[in-house]
């Protein structure tokens, strides 16, 4: 009876215990090498896509934006939106630039990216942090065709985000 009870409490533990750790090294593409860690969380949302006319004159389906709950053990700290932006409860936000990516771990999977912070509003947690990771990607990605621009379509993911600081 015991073991019956508490797979499932460990599994639930190991679940709210934050974010994965990831891999050892990064991909050299979004490696911030000198930089020091101010705060890494977990994110639940979607990636949100757009069906638009596409250069080759189809309609295609193009990324629009990511709308996004950050968690930190278990509790809600802030969101992640159009921007891209990342703004916390405490008030502190910041706008990246993507300069660097990887691949997910499948086809499925949203790339892993580094982003520059381009600007900052607030003062908080956010307020030194120079750098943003987007590690340990799952789902995301919308494949498919779509048949009438205007439409919207969206596809679950999660991920990692890393806030570094120049050391």
């Amino acid at each position: 009876m015991f073991m019956k009870l508490a797979a499932p409490c460990l599994f639930l533990l190991a679940a709210m215990a934050g974010p994965a750790v990831a891999a050892d090294p990064l991909p050299d593409a979004i490696a911030a090498p000198g930089e020091s860690v101010v705060l890494s969380v977990h994110a639940e949302g979607a990636q949100v896509y757009e069906c638009k006319t596409a250069a080759d004159g189809k309609l295609a389906w193009a990324f629009r934006e990511p709308v996004a709950t950050l968690l930190s053990e278990g509790k809600t700290v802030g969101r992640h939106y159009a921007g891209p932006n990342w703004e916390l409860a405490d008030g502190s936000a910041v706008v990246g630039k993507a300069i660097g990516n990887a691949p997910g771990a499948t086809a499925a999977d949203i790339p892993w990216l580094k982003l520059e912070v381009a600007s900052r509003r607030g003062s908080g947690t956010l307020t030194p942090v120079t750098t943003v990771q987007r590690i340990n990607t799952h789902g995301g990605k919308l494949e498919g065709s779509c048949d009438k621009a205007g439409d919207f379509k969206s596809a679950p993911y999660s991920a990692d985000y890393v806030f570094l600081k120049k050391s």
